[in-house]
């Protein structure tokens, strides 16, 4: 199942609208920059704690690259929640929409 995706600069408009925005990096990459309202269950957590994910709207999914995010994503779209990856994750955040963002 092809995984719905967004570009960074497409996120600001993504997150008018009602949703969950979800961190699935490590606590470690979480204390370096995070997004203050984003739900934070990192990505070996996610099989035990996705019941507290809001299953009545769109789940954003960050992650540092992209990579774990999308992996997250397939999960979460598996268990009928409506899942969507940030492409290139808060790197390419802060690299193209945000450079106060600190990179790593």
């Amino acid at each position: 199942m092809p995984v719905p995706a967004i570009a960074p600069s497409a996120l600001a408009a993504a997150r008018q609208s009602p949703h969950t925005l979800l961190d699935v990096r490590t606590a470690g990459e979480l204390a370096i920059v995070a997004l203050p309202e984003s739900l934070h269950i990192p990505l070996d957590e996610l099989e035990e704690r996705h019941p507290e994910i809001p299953a009545d709207r769109p789940v954003l999914v960050l992650c540092h690259h992209g990579v774990r995010s999308l992996h997250a994503a397939a999960f979460l779209l598996g268990l009928g929640y409506e899942a969507i990856n940030i492409q290139g994750g808060i790197d390419a955040l802060s690299l193209r929409v945000d450079p106060r963002l600190p990179r790593y």
